[in-house]
């Protein structure tokens, strides 16, 4: 028995280790290149059809079912099977190109060539890998980062069809809450309350902004037992001074408010019951940002691009209309690209106007950061993105409900009217941040959204022509009813 045989190597039609790892290496882009030079063409044919099978139906799903892909990539079950099912082919890809290396290499190698040749197709073998185990890792933190924001242990939202999650549920109304609180969020005043209230059919959203300092206001019927003034200063020591902002305060201090909640969960939902009291809305859900935390996502994304409409002051405090303490710096007029640092005080210097210019930058910031989300800046970044996503967002949206959402958001992002609504005494005539007047509140509410759900027939293109950038419209421009189209406040 020769020498290579005993070993059990067959001879193979292909000489010269060079030739042999340069067929490897083929191999490692083309299955069976290797087995077709070595004369076993079964078996490279087979491959060769296998790499063809797999490349083909993962294009023809990438392109046929975008869709179904983005709703499958926020449930937990399937991401648990994409992670092994990338890990698998990993495996498979790694040991086409060992067996690739097997059968064309030379009979007969000196160790050293040997050993040196192995280790090439061990370092190939691992750049291979290494694509599939950072997706896999990728696919693993989507699913851990879900499973910690979306615990699904609240069940205080309407319950969900699986069939038909928008049955019976025309409008989704969330509660979008900004706060400064610690990771233990007792101490949270919520100074930015938005709520999105969002055509489940259509996409159109209102957004409906009420002012933090909003004063001495009606609470629902089962509450004026203990406010039967309205909402008033309960506990000095606390801070409660009767302003809107200090309603999270208020249901986390005081169980007895909100009964059936844990602490996290008190604050917000005492917010939902008031705030759907005040504009006559029922809120199914919240989403709660921590502002501290916010810098992080906005850092994470590349920064944002904003249109400063005037020069806003960085830090510093005024009383009585004189700073007491200086600002540390200034964010200029005109269109700046932000980091985290800024694009928080952008969202939250009022010294240089006043709270209700506030809310409708914070309004045109949320809408800036959604429409530079680049997918590309999210894959890259994916990791510190979902780090400064669990420590920052809270919310009792259920995992059940994120693939219908996932839906409903591309039917936002892809053409849906977004229009605003901002509670504030310079834009609506009849309104006063003090002992509100709430019957105004939810006609104007109903109105808005009346609107939002029957649009005005869309102008034509030569009509609608305008600049990419203009300077943000936060004057009053529509006293009568508050409601305007969020591209007229953002530009």
């Amino acid at each position: 028995m020769a020498r290579g045989q005993a070993r059990g190597h067959r001879p193979v039609p292909v000489a010269g280790l060079w030739r042999a790892l340069g067929l490897t290496l083929a191999s490692a882009v083309v299955w069976g290149v290797a087995h077709v030079a070595a004369g076993r063409r079964a078996a490279g044919f087979a491959l060769m059809g296998l790499l063809v099978l797999l490349v083909g139906g993962a294009a023809t799903l990438g392109l046929a079912f975008q869709e179904k892909l983005k709703q499958i990539a926020v449930q937990g079950t399937w991401l648990n099977v994409i992670t092994a099912a990338l890990l698998v082919l990993a495996l498979v890809w790694v040991s086409v190109v060992i067996r690739s290396y097997q059968v064309v290499r030379p009979v007969g190698l000196p160790t050293a060539m040997r050993a040196a040749s192995m280790t090439l197709v061990a370092v190939l073998s691992l750049i291979i890998c290494t694509p599939f185990v950072y997706a896999a890792n990728t696919t693993y933190v989507l699913r851990d980062t879900l499973s910690k924001i979306f615990p699904g242990d609240d069940t205080s939202g309407p319950k969900i069809n699986a069939s038909d999650p928008w049955k019976n549920i025309p409008r989704l109304n969330v509660l979008l809450l900004g706060g400064d609180g610690g990771k233990d969020r007792s101490g949270i005043r919520t100074d930015s309350m938005t709520v999105a209230s969002i055509d489940t059919h259509t996409g159109n959203t209102v957004l409906i902004s009420l002012p933090r300092n909003l004063r001495f206001f009606q609470v629902p019927a089962r509450l004026r037992s203990i406010w039967p003034n309205g909402y008033r200063n309960v506990n000095a020591q606390l801070g409660y001074d009767g302003m809107l902002n200090s309603v999270y305060l208020s249901g986390e201090k005081n169980p007895s408010l909100v009964p059936g909640f844990k602490a996290g969960q008190r604050g917000p939902h005492l917010l939902e019951e008031v705030i759907g009291n005040l504009i006559g809305l029922k809120i199914n859900y919240y989403v709660l940002v921590n502002l501290g935390g916010f810098k992080d996502i906005v850092n994470a994304m590349g920064g944002v691009t904003v249109h400063v409409e005037k020069a806003l002051p960085i830090g510093g405090e005024i009383v009585n209309g004189r700073y007491t303490k200086q600002p540390t710096g200034w964010l200029k007029a005109g269109t700046q690209h932000l980091d985290g640092e800024k694009a928080l005080w952008y969202g939250r210097s009022r010294d240089a106007d006043d709270d209700f210019h506030r809310m409708d930058r914070q309004k045109c910031l949320m809408k800036d950061i959604a429409d530079q989300a680049d997918p590309q800046k999210v894959v890259t970044h994916f990791e510190k993105l979902a780090k400064a996503a669990t420590k920052t967002i809270f919310t009792n949206l259920p995992a059940a409900l994120l693939p219908p959402l996932v839906k409903l958001s591309g039917t936002v992002k892809s053409g849906s009217d977004i229009t605003s609504l901002a509670f504030s005494p310079y834009k609506i005539q009849g309104f006063g941040t003090d002992d509100p007047n709430v019957p105004l509140m939810r006609r104007l509410t109903t109105k808005a959204i009346t609107a939002s759900t029957h649009p005005k027939p869309t102008p034509s293109p030569t009509a609608t022509v305008k600049k990419r950038r203009t300077k943000r419209k936060t004057s009053p421009t529509a006293a009568s009813n508050g409601s305007v189209s969020l591209k007229n406040v953002c530009g």
